[in-house]
């Protein structure tokens, strides 16, 4: 079992980055998506690791910068087990609008 899951929104982000993206590179969608599940999995050892950006949403939620994929930030339930990943997000949306 894993130690995270995805919400609808989430498994739908993650389809649209990887599509997205290998429209032009297979392998670099490839890697993005593994990217997210690296960091997804260290978030459910350390769901603090995060930061809470209330400029962003009232909601509780905590937010990770994946590495090495800046542009892409995960939104997640800290406290839920397994680790609720809410939305997978582009830094250039308009987050606040998305997590309304």
């Amino acid at each position: 079992m894993s130690s995270y899951q995805f919400t609808p929104q989430a498994v739908e982000d993650l389809f649209e980055i990887w599509s997205y993206i290998a429209a032009d590179d297979l392998d670099a969608a490839d890697r993005v998506e593994e990217a997210i599940h690296t960091a997804c999995g260290f978030l459910s050892d350390t769901p603090l690791a995060g930061r809470i950006r209330e400029d962003l949403t009232a909601l509780p939620l905590r937010f990770w910068i994946v590495q090495p994929y800046r542009n892409y930030w995960i939104a997640y339930h800290p406290e839920k087990k397994p680790l609720h990943v809410i939305r997978i997000i582009h830094a250039a949306r308009n987050i606040p609008n998305i997590l309304r």
